[in-house]
């Protein structure tokens, strides 16, 4: 890449993707994604912001649907042409908010929205549920199904969660620093309050062991738990799950269970956090591919 100003657009977008507070994943890649973008409008000759169109945009699209994938034989997954997308709106939101020339992003991709294979059957989740023990490690395996299931919390939004943070008498969950740093209460009712309040009344004080520590899930240690990849991989091998595990994989899992149930896409929206109504729609996309 060789435009300065599409340099500095480059580093200011990984910029404000920091100061958003997106996953550290996002914060990697897509800059790397939008650096492909950049270099394909330098290529085709246009170097300005005001300079791209939508033909750019199809033609960019239809670029990517040729390359070869380097982890399996084919070319780039429908997925993964879609990531590429999303992070070019990004990019426009970036330099919307930022006061800089922007541009439209009105082409869709058409086809499948998403691997149906990350999203858990109800079945499945109270398969997960009763895997756990009734053990320390284990209520502290049913306090990460609730918070990452039962609240549909982003996976840094999970573990950044400090004990004041959980308000049992209200039943709501504070969520201080989501996507954006935008806050937002979360529901705690029902059985996902009830596993709250057993992690933290018998679980926690026994992995803090007298120390001081503020997180809300704590490691082995006493200390703020880093990553529950570990945990969630050892609960999927004992439910007998042979689908992928993962904080977001219980998020997607709630909304399209909540969606299923009836509940409007505008609540689910709140729920999750989501800052436009477009990040919601894709879980109806999930139910049409499921039907």
């Amino acid at each position: 890449m060789k435009n300065p100003l599409y340099i500095r657009l480059h580093a200011g977008f990984g910029e404000w993707l920091r100061i958003l507070n997106f996953e550290h994943t996002s914060q990697r890649d897509m800059p790397i994604m939008l650096e492909a973008f950049l270099c394909f409008l330098e290529a085709n000759d246009c170097d300005s912001i005001t300079g791209i169109t939508e033909n750019h945009l199809k033609s960019y699209l239809g670029y990517l649907s040729e390359q070869p994938c380097k982890t399996k034989e084919g070319t780039l997954s429908l997925n993964y042409i879609r990531k590429h997308l999303q992070v070019i709106r990004k990019f426009a939101r970036y330099l919307s908010e930022s006061g800089q020339e922007s541009f439209a992003v009105k082409v869709k991709i058409k086809g499948k929205a998403t691997n149906i294979k990350g999203i858990l059957s109800k079945k499945e989740i109270t398969k997960l549920y009763a895997a756990t023990e009734e053990s320390v490690l284990g209520l502290r395996d049913r306090a990460l199904l609730t918070l990452f299931y039962g609240c549909g919390l982003r996976k840094s939004e999970g573990l950044n969660l400090n004990t004041d943070d959980i308000l049992l008498e209200k039943e709501l969950v504070l969520v201080k620093r989501g996507k954006g740093y935008k806050a937002r209460f979360v529901p705690l009712t029902g059985g996902n309050k009830k596993d709250l309040e057993y992690y933290l009344n018998y679980s926690r004080p026994y992995l803090l062991s007298g120390r001081k520590e503020n997180a809300l899930l704590l490691n082995v240690n006493g200390k703020r738990l880093r990553t529950a990849f570990e945990r969630m991989q050892k609960l999927r091998s004992a439910s007998g799950i042979n689908k992928p595990l993962g904080p977001h994989t219980l998020r997607h899992s709630i909304a399209t269970h909540l969606l299923q149930s009836g509940m409007k896409l505008e609540q689910i929206q709140r729920f999750l956090g989501h800052s436009s109504l477009e990040s919601t729609q894709i879980y109806t996309h999930i139910i049409h591919e499921q039907l």
